[in-house]
């Protein structure tokens, strides 16, 4: 069957779309609420896809084959049965029994595709107890999204992406703290992308939320003509209905992902035990406690080579497993709050010291503040190595024995009265200048040649950037703190002399203290005329 016309997906559309999925507020708690509005929309994405390529098998004569698995899934669409698809939903929407035909498409669609065992809801809106009226209310919202327009040149998985991006930010700024469990700021994402340049190899996030970064890893390799079949995608997520967002948010995109067997804790259950990974990105929750549990972790081979594991929080838990987890060129961005480069408490100093001892520390970023939706902790950016040996496969010079500092805290553009965003220019400055003192000679002549980056030459900037080295950290007790190194921003010089400059302050002030003294004598004059003089 044709498509109608095709419906501009706007901006404001994506805001009516949310105006109406509010209308279940009071119905579901605002913890499921949006599991409830992604699962649908999910099921019209893969919907639109699946009747797309029926239409186009039919248009080619291929009748025979329009019910068969394999003439969909050779291009990433999933076989739908009838019962499965949206249009069978929509007919359906007013009825009472309406939560009940959505539990059995999404169970249906889950028998039928391999890739989305354990993904999708469970007799979830059943168990809800929805009131039909709102669900079908949103059910027609919905169906005015036409996920296959190309507006503004984007694909098909873009314009999936950018609803679900609209809506996962939507929801970590409405829910307070629990949302940023699974979301984090696409411009934070995007400068851990531009500086690790994941174009083919291993990524893992042991932490991956709704899968934020394994999107934007697959299109920073897209925008550089790369090929999404170089990347192999691993990573874990404790919460069972975040795993679950996570691995719709990698099938709407047409993306494979190794999430493990289940959603469980990576610290108590490491589904990739023997993963070395290429990169890793991940933004691990802030401060995380009682992470250890009973198991305590004390022999755990993630560990090996430190005394022991860390008993404070679990930032440098995490630290040690992403680690332990990469190849021997290897390497790690990650965020975390920033207590984690100067806290000594647990352990952790004597941790940090080992680690910038065996020089596994690559940079140091120090964000501005008011980033995240949900917290106003300040943050960094860690990125850590197993080699800083030179490296011909990357075009990597010798670091060894340095570690960059950048201070981006005066960076970023605010966007509200309480949110910060970095901007395309934010994030080209730090990773470009990030790329110019990690690139050898050969590859950075290739990379300004190609118009790749803008910074000719690395060379240290007052109040931004610093290489420094081991003794230089060592003297300053193993803290990384960005502004310990950078120090404070050169004053440029007006041109105007010392001298000059202090003799007209000094009658500047001459002039203030005898008007103060004017002021002072009208004061008294004025309190004795009301009779309160001395």
């Amino acid at each position: 069957m044709a498509k109608s016309p095709a419906k501009k997906a706007s901006k404001g559309f994506e805001e009516t779309l949310w105006d109406t999925a509010n209308q279940l507020r009071g119905s579901v708690e605002s913890s499921e609420y949006k599991h409830v509005v992604l699962s649908l929309v999910f099921l019209k994405f893969i919907s639109d896809k699946f009747e797309a390529k029926r239409a186009q098998l039919l248009a080619n004569g291929q009748e025979a084959f329009v019910d068969m698995d394999v003439f969909y899934q050779q291009d990433n669409v999933f076989f739908l049965p009838e019962e499965a698809r949206w249009s069978y939903i929509c007919a359906r929407a007013k009825q009472d029994d309406i939560a009940v035909i959505i539990d059995t498409a999404l169970s249906t669609i889950e028998k039928r595709n391999a890739s989305l065992a354990n993904a999708l809801p469970d007799n979830y809106f059943s168990r809800l107890g929805l009131d039909s009226t709102k669900l079908a209310s949103l059910i027609d919202s919905i169906e005015n999204i036409d996920t296959l327009a190309n507006e503004c040149d984007l694909t098909e998985e873009d314009l999936v992406g950018r609803v679900y991006e609209y809506f996962l930010g939507k929801f970590a700024a409405s829910e307070g703290k629990g949302g940023g469990e699974f979301y984090t700021p696409k411009a934070v994402v995007t400068l851990l992308a531009e500086m690790l340049e994941p174009y083919q190899g291993k990524i893992y996030d042991p932490c991956c939320g709704s899968g934020g970064m394994f999107v934007q890893s697959l299109k920073f390799v897209e925008s550089h003509q790369g090929k999404s079949k170089d990347i192999a995608i691993y990573g874990q997520e404790n919460t069972s209905t975040t795993y679950k967002l996570a691995k719709m948010n990698l099938a709407v995109r047409g993306l494979t992902g190794n999430l493990g067997d289940l959603a469980t804790d990576t610290f108590h259950k490491d589904q990739h035990p023997d993963l070395k990974a290429d990169f890793i990105m991940a933004n691990p929750p802030f401060n995380q406690k009682d992470w250890r549990g009973e198991a305590q972790l004390t022999n755990d081979p993630r560990f090996a080579g430190f005394r022991t594991p860390p008993t404070g929080n679990a930032n440098y838990g995490w630290i040690l497993h992403m680690l332990s987890k990469l190849s021997e060129d290897g390497i790690a961005g990650f965020v975390l709050a920033n207590g984690s480069m100067n806290s000594n408490t647990s352990g952790e100093g004597e941790i940090r010291q080992k680690l910038i001892e065996d020089d596994r520390i690559e940079c140091m970023i120090a964000l501005p503040g008011q980033l995240f939706y949900t917290t106003q902790i300040p943050v960094c950016l860690w990125f850590i190595s197993k080699s800083k040996q030179a490296s011909l496969k990357y075009g990597y010079r010798d670091r060894r024995g340095e570690t960059l500092f950048i201070d981006a805290r005066n960076l970023g553009t605010m966007i509200s009265r309480t949110q910060k965003e970095l901007t395309t220019d934010d994030i080209a400055t730090i990773a470009d200048t990030f790329h110019a003192w990690r690139s050898d000679e050969g590859e950075l002549k290739r990379r300004i040649e190609a118009k790749e980056i803008s910074v000719e030459q690395y060379q240290d900037q007052a109040g931004f950037c610093k290489a420094a080295t081991l003794d230089e950290i060592k003297a300053n007790d193993y803290v990384l703190t960005p502004g310990r190194y950078v120090g404070a921003a050169d004053i440029e010089d007006d041109g105007i002399a010392f001298e000059t400059k202090m003799q007209k302050l000094t009658q500047t002030l001459y002039r203030q203290l005898d008007q103060a003294a004017v002021l002072d004598q009208a004061i008294r004059t004025n309190m004795e005329a009301l009779g309160y003089g001395e």
